[in-house]
Parts: structure tokens; sequence; C-alpha cells
């Protein structure tokens, strides 16, 4: 099963995409593949001039087309997503979305900003048929960091609200999934046989 990743953030190394990258870590261990597209995948004259015809494209409207679900990651700007996710959601033809669930993860700078995923992102899926849009979770930026090697490392609750979100959305595509809790509580329940 596989999951598209749009990334709405202009940068490819932002806090958004950290994100993105926890999810793929919950996602692969559940089976489910995550693949991640953004503005950085065309050509800047094809997504200036909407050339719906230009092979890239036609190629993420396909990988739109054949994934199980999205998410929908962007950062919030002056209580809106991110042209760039505006950009590339104008790529998906009308209806686009029907029949698959959609997680939305946005970060900002303040908890201001949390209504911008029901008020702008939310209307906008619902637009192109989303089958089923989770409430999504919103990040304060200062919970969002990386470790030494540069792999995403999130506060210890967005880390929770995320993990809990992307099961939840695995519940939506149909895979049945343990609660984070379970999974916590099976891996101390073996660590502990282990040692014995």
């Amino acid at each position: 099963m596989t999951v598209l990743a749009i990334l709405g953030s202009p940068s490819k190394t932002s806090r958004t995409a950290r994100l993105i990258d926890r999810s793929r870590v919950a996602l692969a261990a559940l089976d489910i593949e995550l693949q991640t597209i953004s503005i950085h995948d065309f050509p800047a004259d094809a997504l200036l001039y909407g050339q719906f015809s230009h092979p890239q494209i036609q190629d993420f409207q396909q990988r739109v087309g054949a994934a199980s679900g999205l998410i929908i990651a962007t950062p919030v700007y002056k209580a809106a997503y991110a042209g760039a996710l505006k950009v590339l959601l104008d790529l998906i033809p009308e209806g686009g979305l029907a029949g698959k669930p959609v997680l939305p993860l946005v970060s900002g700078g303040s908890p201001g900003h949390l209504l911008a995923v029901d008020y702008s992102i939310k209307p906008v899926l619902a637009a192109l048929k989303a089958s089923a849009i989770h409430q999504g979770v919103y990040a304060v930026e200062s919970q969002i960091g990386a470790n030494a090697n540069g792999e995403a490392e999130l506060a210890e609750e967005l880390e929770q609200r995320l993990q809990t979100a992307v099961h939840e959305f695995a519940a939506l595509l149909g895979v049945n999934a343990p609660a984070p809790h379970a999974l916590r509580y099976a891996n101390d329940f073996i660590s502990r046989l282990i040692s014995l």
C-alpha cells in the first residue's frame, strides 16, 4: 500500500518536512510506503504556467490517483497554508481525491494558527472530494527539531499526537493497526522478556 505526501513547504528540509519524516517511520512499521513530492520535483515553468500536459505534472496526477491516501503537509503563513501547497493542489483534477483519506500535517510559529487546519486546508480538501479528512496534527515549530544526524525529533507530546494520528489514518486506509500505546506496551513487554 502506498501513501503520497504532498509537501507544501518551499524547503525540503523544513520543520514541516520533518513531520513527514516521522510519519514515514510510523507508516513503515505498518507496511505502508510513504512517497513524498514537493514543488522541487517540477520545472518552474510547468508550475507557473499550469502546463497540465507536461510529463511531470501528468506523472504527479497519476501518482495521486494511484495512492491509497494522502498526507498534506504545510507550514502556515499569515493564517493560511503555503502558496507552494496551493500550486500543487491546483494540479489535482476536480474530484481527484475521491475515495482517498487525507491526513493534514500543519506547522506554525504559534498556537494562534491552529484554526488554519479547519478554516483554510480542510475546505480545499473537501472541494477535491477527499473521502475522509482526518482532524490532522498541528505542530508549533518549537516542538520540531533534529538530532545530530539530521533526523527529525519531535517534542514528546507532539510525537504522541502524530503517532495516534498516523494510526487513525491507517485505519481509514483499512489497515488494522494497534494503537500506539499498545505498541509501546508490547515493546516494553518484549524487552522485559528478553532481559529475563
